[in-house]
Order: structure tokens, then C-alpha cells, then sequence
């Protein structure tokens, strides 16, 4: 397993972080998601294999947030 820790912006509550974990978890390969509004972080761990960083910023600004470059 790979973890990928990204800068995310556009998430305000708890909400928002909801949003964003259960379009990454729906990703399969994607074993776990911890999102925190207050740190704009978003930590995933996933098989590098068949998940990677690309594939996961196109799905969180697909849910509505920006990946800090």
C-alpha cells in the first residue's frame, strides 16, 4: 500500500469532507481516506498498482475541490 497526502482547497465543513472521502473510497484499490477541511489535507491510501496520484486529484476536483499544485 501507498499513502498520498495532497494539498486540497474549496472544503469548508464537515460536509464538504464527506464529499470528497466518498468519491476517493468508491475509487477501487482504495483502502482508506482521511480528509481535514481545517488542514485543506487529504490522505489516501491505495494500491499503487492500480491508484495512482492522477487518478485521485481527477476525482477530488471532480467532487468540486482544487489539488494544490
Amino acid at each position: 500500500m501507498e499513502q498520498t497526502t495532497l494539498e486540497v482547497t474549496g472544503m469548508a465543513c464537515d460536509g464538504c469532507e464527506a464529499n470528497v472521502t466518498e468519491a476517493l473510497e468508491a475509487i477501487e484499490g482504495v483502502s482508506s481516506v482521511t480528509a481535514d477541511h481545517e488542514g485543506n489535507e487529504v490522505r489516501v491510501e491505495h494500491d499503487e498498482a492500480t491508484v495512482d496520484e492522477a487518478t485521485i486529484s481527477g476525482t477530488i476536483e471532480e467532487a468540486g475541490y482544487e489539488v494544490a499544485a
